[in-house]
């Protein structure tokens, strides 16, 4: 082979290597991207929404484990997450923590209430009008354990959450959702209004 194109293959294939260990390093301790793909957190999260997590706000992990190396304070009241779902944990779930470790929860006729005193709550919807489902529109009250979350979707009629599955554990936190960087409803309709806000 020519040592030139010999030189270039060698240089292609070094900037290449050192690519793929930036990405690594990016998406294991820095940013990773996140797709919402249901409504369970309307309309804080639009179905279509993609948005950047970020992974070291609680702490750094041991790549590809729940091992933490560094830990940093962990998430506080009104937080939304990215998490391993306890059910399975090969997907990952997003919804808003409600309780931290020693809190009490209770929900009354969808009102959730937090060490007795009621969450005022302008972010969340309702789509159903009845208050009598069991679980969904009242529920506990339950002690949040150590090293423990309680998490619920926004949209709360349409939320499969802490309500049904119990509780999120610490060290199975992915990050912190931070930005919206991408929001379309189809190729005709991108939500170019969305894009760069904040996740809040």
């Amino acid at each position: 082979m020519n040592p030139r194109w010999q030189t270039m293959l060698k240089e292609y294939a070094e900037a290449l290597i050192v690519a793929l260990i930036l990405a690594f390093f990016i998406r294991s301790f820095v940013v990773q991207a996140f797709k919402i793909p249901s409504g369970s957190m309307l309309q804080t999260l639009q179905i279509g929404d993609h948005l950047l997590v970020t992974k070291f706000a609680y702490g750094v992990k041991i790549p590809f484990t729940n091992t933490m190396i560094i830990e940093r304070e962990g998430p506080e009241h009104g937080d939304i997450i990215v998490f391993e779902f306890p059910e399975d944990p090969s997907k990952d779930f997003i919804k808003r923590v409600i309780g931290l470790p020693g809190d009490v929860i209770e929900v009354r006729e969808k009102k959730v209430f937090r060490n007795g005193v009621e969450l005022q709550e302008p972010y969340i919807q309702h789509v159903d009008t009845s208050t009598s489902v069991p679980r969904r529109d009242n529920f506990g009250p339950v002690m949040v354990p150590e090293n423990k979350y309680f998490v619920m979707g926004d949209n709360r009629d349409e939320s499969y959450d802490s309500r049904f599955w119990g509780f999120v554990e610490r060290n199975t936190i992915e990050g912190k959702a931070l930005i919206l960087y991408w929001s379309w409803a189809s190729l005709t309709d991108i939500r170019w209004e969305r894009i760069g806000q904040l996740v809040e």
